[in-house]
């Protein structure tokens, strides 16, 4: 079969394999570089948030400690006695700090990984061999 006069010549199906790979590994590149510019733009709206969180610990520390330091005056004040009203003060804390403790350790228990994760993790290898069968 003869081609029509001025028709582009046309291209064999090794040269249009590695065209077709060459333009699917640019695109994998070009996703990767995209995905790392988005994570590090990420990482600093997440760092310039945590620095907002981490100062408004600072600071709700120190409301917390001078709101203690009235409450020990106010008690020492109505009994009399500053040392027994700091003892008061002290065990109020400790009990927020034991109910604290508490539910912490709770929460923590219910932490489970990533087991959807993990599970899909161990089907790649079969599925890149073409043996998807055997991650049923």
């Amino acid at each position: 079969m003869t081609e029509p006069l001025g028709a582009p010549p046309r291209q064999s199906v090794g040269e249009l394999l590695g065209e077709v790979t060459r333009d699917l590994s640019n695109l994998l590149h070009q996703e990767v570089e995209l995905a790392k510019a988005e994570a590090r733009q990420s990482a600093k709206a997440a760092a310039k948030g945590g620095s907002m969180f981490a100062g408004a610990a600072v600071a709700g520390h120190f409301v917390l400690l001078f709101l203690s330091l009235a409450l020990w005056w106010a008690l020492g004040d109505a009994m009399d006695s500053l040392g027994w009203s700091a003892v008061i003060v002290a065990a109020l804390w400790a009990v927020v700090a034991a109910v604290l403790a508490a539910r912490g350790k709770a929460e923590s228990k219910r932490v489970g990984g990533m087991p959807q994760t993990a599970d899909t993790v161990k089907k790649i290898p079969n599925a890149l061999q073409g043996h998807e069968e055997k991650n049923a």
